[in-house]
Parts: structure tokens; sequence; C-alpha cells
């Protein structure tokens, strides 16, 4: 199935292309903005018409495959993956930093069988950075290889993570309590992107160190797992045990020394899981 999973991941790449021109051309315009679960969930129509290229591309070419997409489940799809060859898609990573202007958005795809990511490609389309990555075939950006940092001491590392008000009382103080915990190992610093895709690839390519996150999605983190995976990081889940693509929470990071000091520091909280529905 080689031969085809490539003929996919080439189709991938370029239908990220002609969404990220559609995210481009959609940032010179007025936004127009809605909420969806809080007043900071926010969506936008480009996230719809984007979401909409993306899979009809997918399901014209590819008809018997499945897709997880962002709105689509909004929308009340399901979210449960299968051993079917399944496409996972974010059409605009970074939705608020959209609405802003801010210039980290990207669309990101992941691609599964049997429920292990094959591919995933991530485009940060206003930084024009195609990140790509295959199982057993290493990870890029604009075709270049990548790789992580390497750094193996807490201490001398720049962490990724992302904050933002939480209407639960004991969600928002334990994340506050993280990255205080973080900030005081001590590390070099704490800085928030916005996007979990660009997150993950700038693990990836050794801008950062490491990444952590409770509470995001299935579709932000698909196309980065392979891309972290094929530069040489490790991905675990928020408690150091292995990654679950369904956990809705995870750790990137350069090296295991990293990752294992970060889940030793962190304090979980529930946030449920893709599969069970639960938001």
């Amino acid at each position: 199935m080689s031969d085809e999973w490539q003929e996919c991941m080439d189709h991938c790449v370029e239908v990220a292309k002609e969404a990220g021109k559609m995210i481009r051309e959609a940032l010179q315009k007025d936004i127009s903005i809605m909420e969806k679960s809080s007043p900071v969930d926010l969506v936008t129509e480009t996230d719809r018409k984007v979401e909409q290229l993306i899979i009809s591309s997918i399901k014209e070419k590819y008809p018997t495959h499945s897709v997880i997409g962002e709105e689509s489940v909004a929308a009340g799809a399901s979210s449960v993956l299968t051993d079917d060859p399944t496409w996972i898609i974010d059409p605009i990573d970074g939705t608020t930093n959209f609405v802003h202007r801010f210039p980290f958005v990207c669309v990101s795809i992941g691609f599964t069988v049997k429920k292990e990511v094959e591919f995933g490609i991530v485009y940060s389309c206003v930084e024009d950075k195609m990140y790509t990555a295959r199982k057993g075939k290493g990870a890029f950006c604009n075709g270049v290889p990548i790789k992580v940092s390497g750094q193996e001491d807490i201490k001398q590392s720049l962490v990724l993570t992302e904050m933002m008000f939480n209407k639960n009382p004991e969600r928002f103080k334990t994340m506050l309590a993280n990255v205080k915990s973080i900030l005081t190992i001590p590390v070099h610093g704490i800085r928030s992107p916005g996007s979990a895709a660009i997150n993950m690839c700038l693990v990836a390519c050794g801008s950062a160190d490491a990444y952590y996150h409770m509470g995001i999605y299935c579709w932000d983190m698909a196309g980065g797992a392979a891309i972290i995976r094929e530069a040489g990081g490790v991905i675990v889940d928020i408690s150091g045990g292995p990654f679950d693509l369904m956990s809705r929470r995870l750790i990137v990071a350069s090296t295991k020394a990293i990752a294992d000091r970060i889940a030793k520091e962190i304090t979980q909280f529930d946030v449920g899981r893709d599969d069970a529905k639960v938001q």
C-alpha cells in the first residue's frame, strides 16, 4: 500500500496549498466571527468553507475513506476513529489567531490507517511553511529535512503551551498553577503561539524544546504527531504514558528526559475523550 499512501499524501499537500490560499485571501477581507461552546471558542465562515473544500476534494478522489473534521464534528458528525483509512482535518488551526490576523495560522491534516498515523501535513499558510512527514520517511519543512533540538536539560529549554480562559474555576486554577510549576523549574521561558499544530512543528524543527496541552482535539494533534515523530521527537500522554490520539492531551518534547520532567510537574484534570464525544 506504500505507493497508494504516498499518492494520498501528495494529494493532501496540494489540497492544503489550495486551502491556504483561501485562508490568505480571507485575511484581506472582513472576518465574520461566531462563537461555539464559549466566548473564546470561535469559528468563522472561512473555517467551514476550507473544511468543505478539503473534504470535497478527498471524497471525490477517495470515496471509501473516512473523514473526521473539526467543523463536521461541531455540527454533529461522529469523531470515532476506526481501522479504516481516515483523514483527520483541522481547516484552520489557530482560529483566534486568524480572527486577530496573528500570523500563526495553519491547515492541519493527519491520515491514519488501522488507527495509526501514516502521514501528516501542517501548512502554516501565512508563513508559507509546509511541514510534511510520512512514517519511516523523515520530516520536512518546504522539502528541507528537520529534526528536534535534542535538548536533554529542562532548565535549558523553551516550552510551549496554550493559555486561555476556562469557565471551570478549578480547571482554570490548575492550568495557571501548571504554568507556574514549569516556569519555576526554571525553564528559559514559556511561549503560546496559539496553534497546537504549529507548536508541534516548532518542537519538530528545534525552535522549541517541548509543548504540553490538555483539552485539545484529535484534529489539532494528528498532523503534528507524524511530524514530531519523524523529526526524532517524543510524543506521550500528559501522564507520561503512551500517546493516545483521541485522549485530548499530550506532551511533545525533543527528548524523553524533558517529556518525563514535564509529566512529573503537571497536575492533570479531566478533559474527556474525542471518541466519547465528551467536550
